[in-house]
């Protein structure tokens, strides 16, 4: 069943909209023009879809009643089943547009890799890590953005804290955030045996506006060094990169990339404001501590949420007990498939909780 009462007031709320965005004081109002397009553009796919719902299961009454009329009652009959089929796909995903959105889906996000338990091994995997995500957000259009990378001595990475901009990034990529879990025999490795190692992954919805969060500049203390890694001599030779600690938290953030001091710590400020809120609403929301800590825990092999096993080119992630056997795709940056279920997995329990009310 669908909440009709509900559909109808989303489709009049839609049509105002669009009646609003075409008055000449609206379009002058760039503020408001641009909060209202917001939300035509969260309404439309649920509407249209409602839309289209209506005037199927319109058809599907039509075809019914003609089931009494002798001339039309076989053609009528042969269309029936797709009708009924068609209507029940839409309801389905009716509903599913209906659950409660996180607010930050719509956010471009910051995505943490470290190295974990393994040593060098480990810092190549989460390099590894980094790049699958790197070539799925190139498929989707979306750019990354490196802040701050700290290196291995073999060529993995010990740290790497990057943006990804883009449509809907943090709605795909929220469930990322854990221990991560790789099984594979090193190159090191001269009798064949598999090496079990790890990398941590955080993913935080981006802040807007540092103002959202209120950050006392006597909590903070700032420093510029040398930056270090990739940027070119003219990076180097210079004190551009910024460090900034918040005392209370103990939290720690580095910038780099950017050309200059003053670029870096609006960047590291951004960072900070991003992880301060995590902690922030995650207080708000219960008495355990915040979502980023729980996401990346100890880094031990025992607390995974994903494992990533190169000999049986399998992929298991643990939280909906689902295998592939493409990891090699995966790390290509094939990642669609394996979002794809861990939403409709979540999806599937709000849907169960919203019964239980």
């Amino acid at each position: 069943m669908l909440p009709t009462d509900k559909l109808e007031s989303l489709t009049a709320r839609y049509r105002e909209i669009e009646e609003l965005l075409c008055q000449p004081n609206v379009v002058s109002d760039a503020k408001r023009y641009t909060g209202l397009t917001k939300e035509r553009a969260e309404l439309e796919e649920v509407v249209e879809a409602y839309r289209r719902y209506c005037q199927v299961a319109e058809d599907l009454a039509g075809h019914k009643e003609a089931l009494s009329d002798s001339d039309l009652r076989e053609l009528a009959a042969d269309e029936i089943p797709a009708l009924e089929d068609e209507c029940g796909q839409l309801e389905a995903a009716i509903n599913v547009l209906l659950l409660p959105k996180d607010p930050n889906d719509q956010r471009d996000t910051i995505l943490e890799i470290r190295s974990g338990t393994g040593g060098e091994e480990a810092a190549l995997f989460a390099a590894d890590l980094f790049r699958m995500y790197s070539r799925y957000a190139e498929t989707q259009g979306w750019k990354v953005e490196v802040m701050s990378m700290s290196e291995a001595s073999a060529g993995g990475l010990k740290e790497v804290i990057a943006t990804v901009s883009g449509d809907n990034v943090y709605s795909r990529l929220r469930f990322e955030g854990g221990v991560h879990r790789v099984q594979r025999i090193p190159a090191t490795e001269s009798q064949g045996r598999i090496h079990t190692s790890t990398a941590t992954v955080a993913v935080l919805p981006e802040v807007d506006d540092v103002d959202e969060v209120k950050i006392d500049p006597k909590d903070l203390e700032i420093s510029a060094t040398a930056a270090g890694g990739p940027g070119g001599q003219h990076v180097n030779r210079t004190l551009s990169a910024v460090q900034i600690k918040h005392i209370p938290s103990g939290i720690m953030v580095r910038s780099e990339q950017q050309r200059s001091q003053h670029q870096n710590k609006a960047k590291a400020l951004q960072i900070l404001s991003a992880k301060l809120l995590e902690i922030e609403r995650e207080a708000q929301a219960s008495a355990v501590s915040s979502e980023r800590r729980s996401m990346v825990g100890s880094g031990e092999r025992s607390e995974k949420i994903r494992t990533y096993n190169y000999p049986q080119n399998r992929i298991t992630d643990h939280r909906i007990q689902l295998t592939l056997h493409n990891l090699d795709q995966v790390l290509q940056g094939d990642l669609q498939g394996l979002l794809t279920s861990l939403r409709s997995h979540h999806q599937a329990e709000l849907m169960r909780q919203q019964s239980e009310y």
